[in-house]
């Protein structure tokens, strides 16, 4: 007999807890900011708190992702505990929602509509390894699997049926473009790239296509610099020889994964010395930043992190409006299908519970029926068998639909159900 518990039918609550661009500043974002390669370990110490969790951590948000009883109060004692911030000052710059709300933030996510850059692909992909990571860690469930698979299906679908990605931006070019309203061409401009990840890669690819005459490539690992300055034609360098690079570079920007600063005061105070006080732009789209924020108030030195990009960004949502609204569109049809689909989990322990105690009353009956009539053929044992499957499905039909669409009907129906066919007690014959 499968048993059915009351928590078990009330424990269907996702949470959402977050902190992006919109309610926090780089400063804040860096401090719980999670890398890829400490994401294993993050979700490991999550499911101490939550039964079941996804991380979603990029260069302008950290949100959780959970399921389960008081979800959202466990999150908060997870990331305090994780990160060594207390609760207090995470609620000064978090976000939270449950069940509806966090089925349609994901869905607009996945669409690019809560992005610094409307419309941007990035998202897409940074979701996907964040359920990959979940699966791999053993901490995510049915709910969460399907939570994460439809809304990244609703992005493509935004991303399809209207414009919102055409001549796609993405935060590395408008870097690129902020860099170009200072120069004005780049033409004969010297620009070293920090990081071969994505980032970097799209940085040096969009100064490439607007004339940048000398880029220079650098990364934590040699190999990786290499292979992108040979797509770029560039000049690929070690870390080491940084100081010496920037002596004569008029711009540099850094984008790694590293945890820490890869530049200091001390270190661009010394470059300084050998430039006879020619200007140097620098840019940090690193979260956590990777340039020393001091350094902005050197002499010659203009600084720029990635929230100074947030004025060009607001530009390019306001020429998108009409997509934005179709794609809205789209984001609240899907989350309405994804929430139906959502509230018959609620219910489908008791009503597997109820099919499975049903279904072991026919075949008893069934059985003790048969030892008493004369040996059936086999087309008459099919059909009795039939006719008494179809008698129970008949019954079933309407109590299970109207348990389904109980939540429009504000009852516990879930619970009647359970108390009325016993399914939280033993059968006693």
């Amino acid at each position: 007999m499968l048993l059915v518990k009351k928590e078990r039918q009330l424990n269907m609550h996702v949470s959402l807890v977050g902190i992006n661009h919109k309610t926090a500043p780089v400063v804040v974002r860096e401090k719980v900011a999670i890398s890829s390669a400490d994401l294993g370990g993050a979700l490991a110490a999550l499911s101490s708190f939550v039964p079941h969790g996804v991380i979603l951590s990029t260069c302008n948000r950290t949100e959780v992702y959970a399921t389960g009883n008081d979800c959202q109060t466990a999150t908060f004692s997870f990331l305090s505990s994780h990160l060594g911030i207390p609760i207090g000052h995470l609620k000064e710059y978090t976000y939270c929602s449950m069940d509806r709300g966090v089925i349609e933030h994901a869905f607009a996510l996945a669409s690019g509509l809560d992005s610094m850059v409307v419309g941007e692909f990035e998202i897409l992909g940074q979701a996907g390894v964040a359920l990959d990571a979940a699966e791999k860690a053993s901490t995510t469930n049915l709910a969460l699997r399907q939570l994460f698979r439809n809304a990244i299906r609703t992005g493509r679908r935004v991303r399809d049926e209207t414009a919102i990605s055409r001549n796609a931006v993405s935060v590395s070019s408008i870097a690129v473009d902020l860099i170009t309203q200072v120069f004005g061409s780049l033409e004969n401009s010297k620009m070293i790239v920090i990081g071969a990840g994505e980032a970097g890669r799209l940085v040096a690819k969009v100064a490439r296509e607007r004339g940048l005459s000398d880029l220079r490539v650098a990364s934590r690992t040699r190999e990786r610099a290499a292979e992108l300055a040979g797509e770029l034609n560039a000049t690929a360098f070690n870390l080491v020889d940084l100081v010496d690079e920037m002596k004569t570079a008029d711009i540099v920007v850094a984008c790694t994964n590293a945890p820490h600063w890869i530049m200091d005061t001390e270190q661009v105070s010394r470059v300084l010395s050998f430039r006879n006080g020619n200007p140097l732009l620098m840019m940090d789209i690193s979260v956590p930043r990777n340039i020393e924020p001091a350094i902005g108030a050197l002499k010659h030195v203009v600084l720029y992190n990635i929230d100074d990009l947030s004025r060009i960004s607001e530009s390019n949502r306001q020429g998108r409006e009409a997509e934005i609204r179709k794609a809205g569109d789209i984001v609240a049809e899907e989350a309405q299908r994804f929430s139906e689909w959502w509230q018959t989990l609620k219910y489908r322990p008791v009503v597997t519970s109820l099919m499975s105690k049903a279904e072991e009353i026919r075949r008893s009956h069934l059985e003790k029926t048969l030892k008493r009539l004369r040996p059936l053929s086999d087309e008459e044992l099919e059909s009795l068998d039939s006719m008494t499957k179809a008698i129970v499905t008949k019954i079933l039909h309407d109590p299970i639909q109207y348990l389904k669409g109980s939540d429009e009907n504000n009852g516990d129906y879930a619970a009647v159900v359970s108390e009325l066919f016993r399914l939280n007690k033993e059968e006693k014959e």
